[in-house]
């Protein structure tokens, strides 16, 4: 009946694209506020990273263009007597400060976590070390170090002893550097603080009850709980005299007799002093593999002695 006739145009309404949906909008205003951060990171860090693990494979002087060598920076640091010379200093420096810097720390967190008179201001007396800048701390310690007029020795000869020469003797110097590193252990006792007023006080009073004393209540209460911050500070505080720079490059500028010649200095000697970019980038990138080799060891280590919940050991 309708044959030959044309079937009529069905108009379709097209819908308007209207606003982005309101997830689409979400999304578009996070990377909008992310996006000065995220360009200073790759322009600022994750460039510097990449590039300087090219140059850790080539010679390069700062002046030339690099050039491509492979190993040869590796091969040549393995024979480096500056090299190990530096590894020997900062291993012993970080022996030796980072658990006497813990040990102190704690102590003078569990004095000053007493109700006595006057413990807000000793608290801040002991913090204050810890925020002054590292030169003019090792301006100041080279003062109190000085052989003639500096007033440890000055103090000494009051007690009729004779003092050593400090920074100038090969055998004193970072006998002397690690006891300025504890001046400033005010950070961490700030941490052991706050995680001390954190241990519940009925785990005390239970302790007391059972008899035990005050070694046995910190062996097996204190310590316990603030394991995890303890952990926190060893692997922060490895990191950190792993890096140290400031108190041997204006103190003693790696002396006496490369005595104080952390890998930090001897670092930057070879980038900036010797122009041997290329090689100071290899150091860096040895450096980052001993200090990850040093965190993933307290890391397996931590299983043993640090507690992430009640299961002390019992028995007082």
């Amino acid at each position: 009946m309708n044959a030959g006739r044309p079937s009529p145009l069905i108009a379709v309404p097209v819908k308007s694209p209207g606003p982005p949906p309101r997830r689409h909008r979400r999304s578009l205003g996070f990377w909008a506020y992310v996006s000065p951060w995220l360009v200073g990171f790759l322009a600022f860090s994750a460039y510097p990273i990449v590039y300087s693990a090219y140059l850790a494979f080539t010679d390069w002087d700062l002046f030339t263009d690099p050039s491509w060598i492979g190993f040869e920076n590796f091969s040549t640091m393995a024979a480096d007597r500056l090299f190990w010379q530096s590894l020997k200093v900062t291993f012993a420096y970080t022996g030796a400060s980072v658990p006497l810097g813990v040990a102190l720390a704690l102590a003078l967190a569990m004095l000053l976590n007493q109700p006595i008179r006057g413990v807000n201001l000793f608290r801040t007396i002991f913090y204050i070390p810890s925020v002054v800048s590292g030169v003019a701390v090792a301006l100041l310690w080279a003062w109190v170090f000085n052989p003639e007029f500096g007033v440890l020795n000055n103090g000494l000869a009051l007690l009729g002893i004779t003092g050593p020469k400090w920074l100038f003797d090969e055998a004193w110097v970072l006998p002397a550097l690690v006891m300025m590193h504890l001046w400033s252990v005010g950070g961490s006792m700030v941490i052991y603080l706050a995680a001390l007023q954190g241990v519940p006080t009925e785990l005390y009073e239970a302790a007391r009850v059972d008899g035990a004393g005050w070694w046995a209540r910190t062996r097996h209460v204190t310590l316990p709980n603030i394991s995890p911050v303890i952990f926190f500070t060893l692997i922060t505080g490895f990191i950190a005299t792993f890096q140290t720079f400031t108190q041997a490059y204006v103190m003693t500028n790696g002396g006496p007799n490369n005595a104080t010649l952390f890998y930090g200095l001897y670092l930057y000697n070879n980038a900036f002093r010797y122009s041997k970019m290329g090689y100071a980038s290899a150091l860096a990138w040895v450096l980052l593999l001993i200090v990850l080799a040093l965190t993933l060891i307290l890391f397996v280590s931590a299983r043993f002695w640090v507690h992430y919940d009640d299961d002390f050991d019992g028995g007082f």
